[in-house]
């Protein structure tokens, strides 16, 4: 028998899934955040409130301070090794959208909302801007481009390193890119061709940028050039949001950026 049922979040017992990390706290809250607001899939659990499929979904309704949840109970004769056997089939099975799928999703939303940018979607996402601005990058690239992404040729990553140079460097760093080049190598090459169109070549291997009421931020590296400082500036910014979400102070966050670059993690 199946029946639906409101129950405490603490109710849900998620021993014995074959997910032993559920991924990463702030991805975690991503998920409580999308579940909540459209619980597409339902919570499937035993009687006792052992889960069945949803233990992450569960977790990150806990960390945006929901307490209770809709849940598929199910009372059939299950085994441990059926429900071990089923959260595998269901995590093996759940097929991501392609890096083109989700492109076209996200311009079709921005059609559906006129008066839409870039940071209203990433709201609407529950995800960081940059990351909405790396999905509509191949809305920035040439024909070809979009036809590689959605033959599966190349992902949203490549498409964004394409998207910062003119239409006709687009076509060599794609020919690079089929021919094997890795992204890495496209974003190389993307810097030196902006440079050689007229950006400055000065580096530096101490940058300070003031913004005035006694705050300054500092970069340094090892002969940093603007698109570096840029680069820097832009991934800094997303780890400190998410170490917000995490609810890190700033000298503990300072102390695991600290330990994570020196483990080269």
């Amino acid at each position: 028998m199946r029946t639906f049922a409101r129950k405490p979040l603490s109710w849900a017992k998620t021993e014995g899934n074959p997910r032993l990390h559920p991924g990463d706290e702030a991805d975690l809250v991503r998920l409580g955040h999308s579940y909540k607001k459209r619980p597409v899939h339902p919570l499937i659990a035993r009687p006792d409130g052992n889960m069945i499929d949803g233990k992450r979904r569960v977790i990150g309704l806990g960390l945006i301070g929901e307490k209770e949840a809709e849940f598929l109970i199910t009372d059939e004769d299950l085994k441990p090794e059926d429900l071990l056997e089923i959260g595998l089939i269901t995590a093996i099975h759940r097929l991501d959208l392609s890096g083109n799928e989700k492109w076209q999703a996200s311009q079709k939303l921005l059609s559906l909302h006129p008066g839409w940018l870039g940071k209203d979607l990433a709201e609407f996402l529950h995800l960081d801007a940059s990351m909405v601005t790396r999905l509509l990058s191949p809305g920035k690239c040439i024909a070809e481009a979009q036809e590689a992404l959605a033959q599966g040729k190349i992902g949203i990553s490549d498409c964004y390193a394409l998207s910062k140079v003119p239409a006709d460097e687009q076509k060599r760093l794609l020919a690079l890119r089929l021919s094997g080049a890795s992204r890495d190598q496209l974003e190389s090459e993307g810097r030196k061709r902006r440079n050689a169109g007229g950006q400055p070549k000065v580096r530096s291997s101490r940058v300070k940028c003031e913004l005035g009421g006694n705050v300054s931020v500092i970069v340094a590296g090892n002969a940093l050039g603007l698109d570096e400082v840029i680069e820097a500036l832009g991934e800094a910014l997303k780890e400190a949001r998410k170490a917000r979400e995490q609810k890190l102070d700033v000298k503990t966050w300072s102390a695991v950026m600290h330990d994570r670059a020196k483990n080269g993690s």
